[in-house]
Formats: C-alpha cells, structure tokens, sequence
C-alpha cells in the first residue's frame, strides 16, 4: 500500500529524480486529442446507453440506481487508501441525506458522515465554485478528529514541510520506495490558485478530459498532509458530473479504480515522472471510466431485478425481520447466507431465525443453495 509521509533526512533519490511539477513549463498539460478521440467518444456512447436505460425506468428507481452507485463510490474511494467502511452504515447515511427510503437506518459515525458529505458534496453541488474555503471543508470531514490513524495531522489547511518534503512511499521502514515527491509547501498556496482557477474556469479541454487532468493535477500537488488521493478523485468526480451535466450519479469511477488498483498507483507513478504530454494518462483514465460505466450496466441490471422481485411478493405478509434479511440478499450479500448469519443480523434466536427461514422457503421466496459446505444456506429466488 503507497502511504504519505514527512521525509524527514530521508530525501532518498529525490534529487535523481525528476517530477513533473518541476519541467520548465508546468503546468502548460500536452495531449494527443487525435489518439483520444475515439475512447472519447466511446465512452459518451456508453454513457448514453447507460441514460437512455435509466430514462424508462422511473424515478424511484433510478433513485435507487443512484444511491448503489453513490454507496459503492464512499466505500471504494476509501479502501483504495487503505480503509474499510461498513456498507450499510454508508447506504444509510446517504439514503437519509437523499431522501431515499430504504427502511431501517443502520447507525453511521462521524467518519463515514465525513465521507459521505465530501462525496455528495462534490456530486450534488458540482457547479459551485471549487475554492480553498471547500476543500478545507472537504478536509476536515474526512479527518475529524483531527487525527489520521495515531498521527495527528493539518487539518483544514494546507500541509506545511516542517518535517521534511512529502513523500509518497511504499514498503517496510528502512527498505522504503519514493514513488513520488510533492511540490514545496511554499509553493502551493501559487499552486493551488492556479489549479482552482483553472478548475473553475471555461477552459478549452473537452470536459471528460478535464476529469482525468483535475484529478492528476490535485494529486501531483499533494496539497494535504492525508487524504489527497480520496479529494483528487472527488474533484474528478464533481468534474465528470459537470461533464454530464446531472449531479445525479449512476456509476462510481473509484469503484473501477479500486478494482485497477496496481494500475492506477503504476500509472501514476509513470506520468508523474514523464513529461506533460499525459497522453497516456488520459487514455488510461477514459478505458477505465468506460469501465466504470460497462459496470453501471450490471448495477442497473440488479436495480431492476430487486424491483421485479418486491413487485412480486408485495401482497405477502413478510415480517419486519424477513424484508431487512431479503434486501441484504438483493443488494448483494457477502458470502452465505445460514441460520446462525440471520440471527446475528435481524437479532433474533436461531428458534426464530429458523422459523422466518422457513416460511419463505414453504413460500418460494427462498431456496436451499445447492452449493455444499457444513452448514445449509439460503439464496432468493429471482
């Protein structure tokens, strides 16, 4: 896993090296528009697609769309640097802010909310303005305790380098790998002007590719002393909203990254000690936003059936318990269902569990899986 640290005497190879912040005409991005051009278009096609299919469907249930896409985007951005958010926790928080009724609210804490708030922040609100005030929000709602692990951090300010220039590294203390080291804490507050009057501005780029350049221009500048990695894909993201001009999601980039994820750091890694024709960047970004978008399809495609299936059973008396239980199946749930796995979430006896398990089997709405192990378990039947 890459890690942001304080240098401190270890600058390592940095003076070998040389990064692109530092090539005479940085910032001045140089791209190949003939060698995009197709990707480009491919990825507006599939977009369209993607619309297109939710322009039928409805209005409950491309909230519903929605909501899958905007959960999957808090918990991937998230494990890409490391941490792991409890699914339900973030569904609920984002359901509550949406509006969306999915039932019973999970409890949420105070770093999931953080998360949450940034994500639909840079989605809901993409047209206002990017500003130094907004990313210092951004900020400290991902760190607020003001804390990062057991190391207390800046918050809600730019990182300064008391401590030494910031590194991104990876590997165990004394064998470590500079992958990247971040412009001068002098610099940025210049730097950071530039990038978000840039941002904000009409600026000649076609808006897919001002995505993939707003975000590898945040990160390059690793203004924070954490989480520059989880804001740079937020500003890709409120980007790629103003790109489609909806700030209603229905695909998660950062659940593609999270599934490129050696990719994306090589990639990274390559371009910023490239020159500024970050050609190959883009490229790499449209493939993996196509990506992100072919796997919007498959999010639909269980939206739907979920639809279908509580179309079905709705004149059915189903208990509190068996509608939560259902809904965990339908949205995709993690390993096997069994007994002892009901009880432990709908809180109930194995007596009970049993027994709610079996109704809906007599019903049809559950059957055994036929796949072998110790223990029965269950699946829905679609």
């Amino acid at each position: 896993m890459h890690a942001e640290i304080r240098a401190h005497n270890l600058r390592m190879n940095s003076g070998d090296c040389r990064y692109i912040w530092q090539a005479s005409d940085w910032p001045n991005w140089r791209f190949d528009l003939a060698v995009l051009a197709g990707p480009m278009a491919e990825v507006s096609r599939a977009q369209g697609q993607l619309l297109g299919r939710l322009a039928d469907v409805g209005l409950a249930l491309r909230d519903e769309a929605s909501l899958a896409a905007l959960t999957e985007d808090v918990v991937k951005t998230s494990e890409i640097e490391g941490e792991h958010l409890n699914v339900e926790s973030v569904r609920s928080s984002i359901a509550r802010r949406l509006g969306v009724d999915i039932g019973a609210l999970a409890p949420v804490d105070r770093y999931v909310e953080g998360v949450v708030e940034m994500v639909l922040d840079a989605t809901t609100n993409c047209h206002a303005p990017v500003s130094r005030a907004r990313l210092f929000g951004w900020h400290a709602a991902l760190f607020p305790t003001g804390y990062s692990g057991l190391s207390r951090i800046k918050v809600g300010g730019w990182r300064d380098d008391v401590s030494g220039p910031m590194q991104v590294v990876s590997g165990p203390i004394g064998r470590q790998r500079v992958h990247f080291e971040a412009p001068p804490a002098g610099s940025l507050e210049t730097e950071t002007g530039r990038c978000l009057d840039w941002l904000n501005g009409v600026t000649t780029e076609p808006p897919l590719l001002k995505a993939g350049l707003g975000h590898l221009w945040f990160v390059t500048l690793h203004p924070f002393d954490d989480g520059n990695g989880r804001i740079a894909r937020a500003i890709g993201d409120l980007l790629l909203a103003r790109a489609d001009g909806s700030p209603q999601r229905f695909y998660s980039l950062s659940a593609q990254i999270q599934r490129e994820r050696k990719a994306y750091y090589d990639i990274l890694e390559r371009t910023q000690k490239k020159s500024l024709d970050v050609t190959e960047w883009l490229a790499w970004f449209l493939a993996t936003l196509h990506g992100a978008v072919d796997q919007a399809q498959h999010t639909l495609d269980a939206v739907l059936c979920k639809a279908r299936f509580w179309q079905r059973w709705a004149t059915t008396p189903l208990n509190e318990r068996q509608v939560k239980l259902l809904n965990q199946l339908l949205d995709g749930f993690d390993g096997k269902l069994t007994s002892s796995k009901w009880a432990a979430i709908a809180r109930c006896s194995p007596d009970t569990a049993l027994r709610d398990i079996n109704e809906l089997l007599v019903r049809g709405v559950l059957r055994k899986s036929s796949a072998g192990g110790r223990s029965t378990s269950y699946e829905v039947i679609v």
